[in-house]
């Protein structure tokens, strides 16, 4: 029961609890940025306006990979809150990013197709550390089970801080936000405008919105299971610790100017290797 219940809150509130934490990072943007900004709600509003809005579609297999897209990502957040297999939910995310990358791919528009590209190279530098992030899980705790994982003795994080600090690393592209947003921005600077999201409008928009805001809240469920454990004072360390990273990424995306996709790439194995790999092996002889 505890676990249909979980599910159901996840499809009823992370839509809610996404808008609310766009809202906070506009807000809080704008004040590092010495500026007043939007009231916090100013994404509801919008994804409101795009919704009622006529979408101009470019393909028509546009709007097939769009929902595809957002079906995978609910079913990714759905099997996480059920407790469910954490590496299935990681493949299901990564089948999510493929349905939006050939939703960009379908338009013959180059801002499109360059988005699309570069959707890819953020894959190649991401992929890596979310697959040592399943298997830190299962080492440290003998499950990919969420449920399992939650209810271990002792944090995730006390056998992989490495680990833990690599998936902060890639958050930021994740996240789409500076110095690792190539393929699409919130952010007036791209220079491809949209680009993975250009030819998107109107209802088609705002259904690729709303399925990034549960794509970030389950993303931010990743964080708190490295910290939650059999006690109940753990969820409010989780908690604490999911808004410091929040903040993190905030303050990083509004302090470093964009690279080039070689640093991306490099930078990102690395830390997988550097961090990932190292406390993979340190975990395993220690077990």
């Amino acid at each position: 029961m505890i676990k249909i219940v979980s599910t159901v809150l996840y499809l009823v509130f992370a839509p809610v609890f996404g808008g609310l934490l766009a809202g906070v990072d506009r807000k809080i943007t704008a004040r590092m940025q010495g500026r007043k900004g939007p009231p916090i709600l100013q994404p509801f509003y919008d994804i409101f306006k795009l919704f009622s809005k006529e979408a101009i579609v470019v393909d028509h297999l546009q709007n097939l990979f769009v929902i595809g897209y957002l079906v995978f990502i609910i079913f990714t957040g759905c099997l996480f809150f059920y407790g469910g297999d954490l590496l299935l939910a990681f493949f299901a995310i990564t089948l999510a990013e493929i349905f939006l990358i050939m939703c960009a791919s379908s338009a013959n528009s180059a801002y499109s197709s360059m988005g699309s590209q570069r959707e890819l190279l953020q894959m190649m530098a991401y992929e890596p550390m979310i697959l040592i992030v399943a298997i830190g899980f299962y080492i440290a705790t003998g499950s990919f089970s969420v449920g399992e994982i939650i209810t271990s003795q002792t944090s995730a994080i006390a056998t992989t801080p490495g680990i833990f600090l690599g998936y902060l690393y890639i958050l930021t592209i994740k996240f789409r936000k500076s110095p690792f947003d190539l393929s699409t921005s919130h952010h007036a600077h791209q220079e491809m405008v949209k680009g993975l999201t250009v030819e998107l409008s109107g209802r088609t928009l705002g259904i690729t919105e709303l399925a990034h805001w549960y794509e970030n809240t389950f993303l931010i469920g990743i964080i708190a299971i490295f910290i939650i454990n059999a006690t109940w004072w753990s969820w409010i360390v989780a908690l604490a610790v999911c808004a410091l990273a929040y903040f993190m990424e905030i303050l990083i995306d509004n302090t470093y100017a964009r690279v080039k996709w070689k640093v991306l790439l490099n930078s990102s194995w690395i830390v997988a290797f550097g961090l990932g790999i190292l406390n993979l092996l340190a975990l395993y002889y220690i077990k």
